[in-house]
């Protein structure tokens, strides 16, 4: 007789590849800080990577009209066509970069574009060049491929950015792909022209490299017009643009993101989905149709409001001491270097990490961080401001105040 009871924890045992994942710290701290405003606690949540707009009105109208028109039934897998021209048209339009609509799968975010990808370019033992500060996805999903991430140190004197010769040392006969992300996460930093052209020539003398270009914070970008490391010709057969319409036109929730790549790995893209989800949401695609198809320039007052709460932040956190800073040139972060404050003391509890200094910040000041090591980069803390002036304003102020009870 089997004895059901002996075998409970074989029985418990999640897959491997599930127990090596880290849990995102993003979206744990985020979590940590609603579970406290339940409570009660007045928390301020500058941990989450989301805009705090609404999604336009156009973009939800769209959306309502969706509904009426009962597109209620399931999508193609790769989205449906109306949206694939008009992402092809985006591309084109705004970035010079010549997708056909074949090339491009619509995906439930660009989280699931960036999976679909890895997991159909990666085998078992492919090094991936992943440049740090990282987003705290990139090396897990490398993870679930059972790939290997190699990962490239950057600092805050040269704004984040990795340098041809760093990337030209990296390189092994195992390397399949290259991560880049500009605007960055977690860093606000932006490569320019040259830069990309730069390390696109390093690129150029070894054809089996690809290139996954994350550009999901296109549109928040504080010094002008969007560079592509995809625009160079001799390298545009290997880049792979992720995007979305999340970030820009405030539809996080919406949960639209797409990859645009070469026709082969589009289609191998698309099979994964089928397998996995389907095509993404069927009203949510409109919404995004209507987005894309826009004039841009709900993104640009975005933007305009993103730069002038950089700037509070920055003016800020110059007056607390132990915050070191850039100045991001995107995206809605600032990455703080915090080193000067590990091994201070609160209450003869030693704040050893960034992670106690998050935690102690919001234990004392309410206020919701990310810790650096979630991102490759254990003596940084990130800051989002993607929430209100006077939100900022007041979580800085109460940093401030915590921060000065250190000894």
């Amino acid at each position: 007789m089997t004895n059901f009871t002996n075998n409970s924890l074989i029985m418990d045992k999640v897959s491997d590849r599930v127990e090596q994942l880290e849990a995102s710290q993003t979206l744990a701290m985020s979590q940590r800080s609603k579970d406290l405003q339940l409570q009660g606690v007045n928390v301020i949540n500058l941990s989450v990577g989301e805009p705090d707009f609404p999604t336009p009105d156009f973009v939800k109208d769209a959306a309502k009209k969706a509904i009426d028109d009962n597109i209620t039934f399931y999508s193609p897998v790769s989205g449906f066509a109306d949206l694939l021209d008009a992402i092809s048209a985006k591309l084109k339009r705004e970035n010079n970069l010549n997708y056909s609509p074949a090339q491009i799968v619509v995906s439930n975010g660009a989280k699931q574009s960036l999976a679909n990808v890895i997991l159909a370019l990666i085998d078992k033992g492919d090094e991936v060049i992943i440049p740090a500060p990282y987003w705290v996805s990139y090396i897990e999903q490398v993870k679930i491929a059972e790939g290997k991430s190699i990962i490239l140190k950057t600092g805050i004197e040269n704004d984040f950015k990795i340098t041809p010769k760093q990337l030209a040392d990296a390189i092994t006969p195992r390397t399949k792909a290259l991560f880049l992300c500009s605007p960055s996460n977690p860093t606000g930093s932006v490569y320019t022209r040259n830069e990309l052209a730069a390390l696109a020539e390093v690129l150029a003398q070894h054809p089996n490299v690809f290139v996954i270009s994350d550009e999901i914070y296109e549109h928040i970008n504080f010094v002008g017009k969007h560079e592509t490391i995809a625009q160079f010709e001799h390298i545009a057969d290997r880049v792979i643009v992720i995007n979305g319409v999340s970030k820009g036109y405030a539809m996080t929730g919406w949960r639209i993101g797409y990859c645009a790549a070469p026709k082969w790995l589009a289609k191998a893209c698309s099979k994964l989905q089928g397998q996995m989800t389907s095509g993404p949401n069927s009203i949510a695609q409109k919404a995004a149709l209507a987005a894309i198809n826009s004039d841009a320039s709900y993104p640009a007052m975005m933007c305009k409001a993103f730069a002038i709460r950089r700037d509070l932040v920055l003016d800020k956190l110059s007056k607390i001491p132990g915050f070191k800073t850039n100045v991001p040139q995107g995206a809605f972060y600032v990455f703080s270097e915090v080193s000067q404050l590990l091994g201070k003391v609160y209450k003869d509890e030693i704040i050893s990490t960034s992670s106690d200094l998050s935690m102690f910040l919001l234990n004392t000041a309410n206020v919701a961080l990310v810790p650096g090591c979630a991102f490759g980069a254990p003596e940084f803390i990130r800051f989002s401001y993607a929430a209100s002036e006077d939100q900022l304003k007041e979580a800085l102020d109460r940093v401030a105040k915590a921060i000065a009870m250190l000894k």
